[in-house]
Formats: structure tokens, sequence, C-alpha cells
């Protein structure tokens, strides 16, 4: 009976362990916290200069147009470490929908151990809400 015990709180604690991965993980001690700004959030931050925004959309998708002040790191080449931070400003993330800027962020989040922040509903959303786009 003790061994069927031992075996019955081990599945229990690996199924805490697994809701505990579910709500935040962690790489290295790093807690990655991803969070969503609205249109209207991300409108009032520019207005205020206080972003740095980064389009990781593709080269093909960007042909489109790209947010006014956005600059444009495609996904497979977002690298954090690589990034300039040294100015302060928040960076703030997006893509089409929302997908791959939420994978970006949460790589962002992993690097600095700090929350990171992206469109949701990406330029579609920014687009939807009529909010201007230009050619690069």
């Amino acid at each position: 009976m003790i061994p069927i015990a031992a075996a019955g709180l081990a599945l229990a604690a690996c199924e805490a362990g697994a809701q505990q991965a579910d709500d935040s993980t962690s790489v290295a001690g790093n807690a990655v916290a991803v969070e969503t700004v609205t249109v209207a959030e991300l409108s009032e931050m520019m207005e205020n200069a206080s972003i740095r925004l980064i389009d990781v959309r593709t080269d093909e998708e960007v042909e489109d147009g790209i947010i006014p002040g956005a600059e444009h790191i495609e996904l497979d080449e977002f690298d954090p470490a690589k990034l300039d931070m040294s100015d302060g400003r928040e960076i703030v993330l997006y893509c089409r929908s929302d997908r791959r800027s939420g994978i970006a962020a949460e790589q962002l989040s992993k690097f600095t151990g700090k929350p990171a922040r992206h469109l949701d509903g990406g330029i579609l959303a920014w687009e939807e809400a009529e909010k201007p786009v230009v050619n690069p």
C-alpha cells in the first residue's frame, strides 16, 4: 500500500507542477510574462513616443504596409540579445494577427526577465480600427 500512496503523491506533485508551468513558464530562473496591448493603448503609447515598435512579420507581409514608426525584424531573425535596449524605451511587438508577436514577446521576456508586450489582434486589428499604415 505504501508504494501506491507514494506513487499517488508523486503523480499529484507532477500535475501541480504542470499546472504551474501553464500559468508561468520559467527558463533559467526567468519567468515569462507576456501581456497584450489594445490598439487604443498602442496609439496612446505612440503619441507619447515612449515605445520602440517592432514588426515581426515577413518581408513580403511588410511590403503591404507597416505601422508608422515601426522597425522590421522578421520573427526568424528576432534575437533579444542583439537588440540595443540602452535608450530605455519599452519594446512593443506586433505581427499580422498576434500569434508570432506573442512568440517574440515570450523570447523577449525570457531574455530580460521582465514582462513583454505585443499588440492584441496585430496589424489586422490596427487596420480594422482605421489606424494609419504606410508603405515602407
